[in-house]
């Protein structure tokens, strides 16, 4: 839904953007009294700048409170946490269950691995950094049953083909 707003948005200040430039090329050819013209100008440059602060304003006000990430989340139903180390993912992960609001906790042992879950169709549906030193933490909330991959997406040595782990989630309360 939010993808579908921000298209919207987009879409929309897109179409007002380029009609001040169809305006600006329009103009700039007429002919007339230069003292006038410019006044005229700095009047359209006024009125422009104050209509798109108060289009973009509330637009990015809006945007902001749609970011994914929030400081007052309720708590996690389950806690992972997972480590990178060349060249595999150790992942401590209870039962999952569709619906659980899941904390992932990220680190890394050596060097920076790229963490990322994708879904049974390969799809990449959320990622973080793995930095040794420092815990990187996903809140995901699983909609569907299933076998998620996790693979390094950062180039981390000569075995970095064979990192993966999994995390398994079904369908029922655990």
């Amino acid at each position: 839904m939010e993808q579908r707003i921000a298209v919207l948005v987009s879409l929309v200040l897109g179409v007002l953007l380029i009609g001040v430039f169809a305006y600006v090329a329009r103009t700039a050819s007429a002919t007339g009294n230069a003292e006038a013209m410019a006044a005229s100008s700095a009047r359209w440059r006024r009125t422009a700048f104050v209509g798109l602060l108060l289009v973009f304003i509330p637009a990015i006000g809006f945007s902001l409170t749609k970011m994914p990430y929030s400081s007052g989340d309720a708590p996690a139903d389950v806690v992972v946490e997972a480590t990178g180390n060349q060249w595999a993912w150790k992942i401590s992960a209870p039962p999952i269950a569709v619906g659980q609001r899941v904390e992932i906790r990220v680190t890394a042992a050596d060097v920076n691995h790229g963490f990322g879950v994708y879904d049974g169709k390969n799809r990449l549906i959320t990622q973080t950094q793995a930095m040794p030193g420092y815990t990187n933490v996903i809140r995901h909330t699983f909609t569907e049953v299933g076998t998620y991959r996790i693979l390094c997406l950062e180039y981390c040595g000569l075995g970095h083909h064979t990192m993966f782990g999994e995390l398994v989630v079904t369908g029922g309360a655990q």
